[in-house]
């Protein structure tokens, strides 16, 4: 369990470190970024597979396919949102994952939750959205778009939690690449921006992040109960808002602090919570 608290945590850095860079090419489309991190990832998976001498597809190929099609797809609906409405509201949406993954892990992984469980959610999403503030002005749209997102993602980390036994995390990781690279390469197709400059270091360390992101994710998934481990990515928004301090001079209030507590009580309480056996 310590270990894959220590693996999430890495993770939702290196995702944030991530959306740094993503935050630096607002003029590249979306599938173009997915593109490029999708590049990236699959070139040092192969080489890392190929160095432990590990079979590329893995053994469970239906769910590692099916991990692979849900992440690309909660991907491309994330960042759909993020293009066409405010960053906040995005991101407060796309924090319902951690629960849509402990409704399927207990549906599908037959693991099991206690009610207060369920409360402690409740704390951490509220306490997302005090930071991050709630965007009443989106449309109903956008919105199921950004909670689809969120639920894709919720079936994805399931998928990772139910190939804890049998795939080692790089294989786990390749397959988003695997799904993405086909479809993105079709979308940019009709619509390609070439990176100029300092956009092709952006897109390297995009892709470099992400790698890490990942592998640390499926390694704190298949560590521990998806539902607990999982609810470890609200401290993202802790990162953001560090990170939107030291490199943008972004200053907080009185609310956001109380959102950052509400986060933090909602995860280590539902990090504490004895597993229901």
């Amino acid at each position: 369990m310590k270990k894959g608290v220590l693996y999430m945590l890495g993770s939702t850095l290196a995702f944030a470190l991530m959306q740094i860079c993503v935050k630096f090419l607002p003029h590249i489309p979306a599938h173009e970024l997915i593109l490029f991190r999708s590049i990236v990832s699959v070139v040092l998976s192969v080489a890392m597979l190929q160095k432990l001498g590990l079979p590329l597809l893995g053994n469970n190929r239906k769910v590692l396919l099916m991990r692979g099609i849900f992440g690309t797809t909660a991907l491309l609906m994330f960042f759909y949102t993020l293009q066409n409405i405010p960053l906040a509201s995005a991101v407060t949406l796309q924090y319902l994952s951690p629960i849509f993954t402990a409704l399927f892990a207990s549906i599908f992984l037959k693991e099991k939750m206690q009610v207060k469980q369920w409360l402690y959610f409740g704390i951490s999403f509220a306490g997302v959205a005090v930071i991050k503030g709630f965007d009443e002005r989106i449309s109903l749209t956008f919105m199921l778009i950004g909670i689809c997102s969120a639920m894709f993602s919720g079936m994805a980390y399931t998928c990772i939690r139910q190939l804890k036994d049998t795939e080692h995390p790089v294989v786990v990781v390749l397959y988003f690449p695997l799904v993405a690279i086909p479809v993105m390469s079709v979308l940019s197709y009709f619509k390609w921006v070439t990176p100029q400059g300092t956009d092709w270091l952006y897109l390297l360390f995009m892709g470099l992040f992400t790698q890490v992101a990942q592998i640390l994710m499926t390694k704190g998934l298949q560590s521990g109960i998806a539902n607990k481990m999982i609810s470890l990515k609200y401290i993202g928004t802790i990162y953001a808002l560090g990170i939107g301090y030291l490199l943008f001079g972004e200053s907080y209030g009185l609310m956001s602090l109380i959102g950052i507590a509400m986060v933090i009580a909602g995860v280590v309480l539902n990090l504490w919570k004895k597993r229901v056996r």
